[in-house]
């Protein structure tokens, strides 16, 4: 049912040990701008953990905000909302991690109405709900602790949603620009069920969108939105361990040596168009300690015949050995981002508690080529972007 700050807060804190201490705790923290709490909720008979932000006493659920907007008319800049939350006692990873989200917004805002982001401002009310939210959630990951956070494809909504500047549709602009990158959808509910502030926290905090990887859940928390619909609309949250998928693969080897340079680069071009995973030599000293090397060609079964007649094709070797072995890989995915030296694509691959992220080397190296630069400067040029 999309995303929402107080959702997502309100999840992470059904997975949290003592979630009535972390609340005193952020409290303390927020020092009166806000008052946050939790109580126990339920959505189509599902019990689930509200987690709601108050401000001078009036909380977002009793939709006062955009009449408090109109009648207070005080607005914070970014640079003050930067400035508070620094000021903040809070673990450095916390803070980088708050400061980031609230970057995600101001961009989002500016490119929305067209301004630069030191001018972009925020109400003070909708400010302090959203820092609650934003302090919540970063906070709970911080003490969480996972090793990845993944997501599915985000619920938007549709419909329109009223906010300050009239009646907008959904999902909202910036929640919009927010999303350009992660898969999302709008379904037929007539609401608006990921918001700006929920779209920031996934973009800054997921590394992965996509199907729910095969994993031993040890606990679940459920965050419940603030309307009753038909659908139950809540958030679950899932912490456990993934199982990563292995598979059988075979692995060819012949000891070569007699052939020269030439002909064992031709023999691997061969190998692997003709579908090998992998083909490599390794130096070996046969009979006479003769000076040669070791082919291995790893393939899938049904690419083995094939390979084989390649090999003994293409190479001098009158036997072929043969091993079958589980290979364990990590899940890889692409995606093309866009810096001030054109378009590169990030490949990132993950699992076993890993996240693995490396820019595409043909891109790098057209950059490396039209800036007459090396591959280390493009690469920094890359990390700066």
């Amino acid at each position: 049912m999309g995303a929402s700050g107080d959702m997502l807060s309100g999840a992470l804190l059904g997975l949290h040990p003592d979630p009535g201490a972390f609340i005193r705790r952020l409290n303390t923290l927020l020092g009166g701008k806000a008052e946050t709490s939790l109580s126990e909720d339920k959505k189509c008979g599902i019990i689930g953990t509200h987690f709601t932000a108050s401000i001078n006493g009036y909380t977002e659920d009793e939709h006062t905000f955009d009449s408090l907007s109109k009648s207070d008319g005080h607005q914070s800049s970014v640079s003050e909302i930067m400035d508070l939350i620094s000021s903040m006692e809070l673990p450095e990873r916390v803070r980088d991690d708050a400061l980031s989200v609230y970057s995600l917004l101001a961009e989002a805002e500016g490119k929305v109405h067209g301004h630069t982001v030191e001018n972009i401002h925020f109400h003070e009310i909708g400010t302090l709900d959203a820092l609650a939210d934003i302090l919540s959630f970063c906070m709970l990951i911080y003490e969480l602790a996972p090793d990845q956070i993944l997501a599915s494809p985000v619920h938007a909504g549709s419909g329109t949603v009223k906010c300050a500047h009239g009646i907008l549709p959904v999902p909202a602009p910036a929640t919009e620009i927010l999303l350009r990158g992660i898969p999302w959808y709008t379904g037929d509910i007539p609401f608006e069920l990921c918001t700006p502030t929920g779209a920031a926290l996934l973009k800054h905090f997921v590394s992965s969108f996509g199907s729910m990887p095969v994993m031993t859940v040890e606990k679940t928390g459920i965050g419940t939105g603030s309307r009753d619909l038909e659908t139950a609309n809540i958030l679950r949250a899932f912490l456990g361990n993934t199982i990563e998928q292995s598979e059988s693969i075979i692995e060819l080897k012949c000891n070569l040596d007699d052939m020269t340079g030439e002909e064992l680069g031709f023999a691997m071009e061969r190998l692997f168009e003709a579908g090998a995973l992998d083909v490599y030599f390794t130096n070996i000293s046969m009979k006479k300690c003769r000076p040669a090397v070791c082919l291995t060609c790893m393939c899938r079964e049904e690419k083995r015949e094939e390979l084989l007649e390649n090999i003994f094709k293409h190479t001098t070797t009158l036997g072929v050995r043969e091993y079958v072995c589980s290979r364990h890989s990590l899940r890889r995915s692409s995606e093309v981002t866009e810096t001030p030296s054109g378009e590169i694509r990030i490949k990132t691959s993950s699992g076993y508690g890993s996240v693995h992220t490396k820019a595409e080397f043909e891109d790098l190296a057209e950059i490396a080529r039209s800036r007459n630069i090396s591959l280390f400067e493009a690469r920094e040029l890359i990390k700066k972007a």
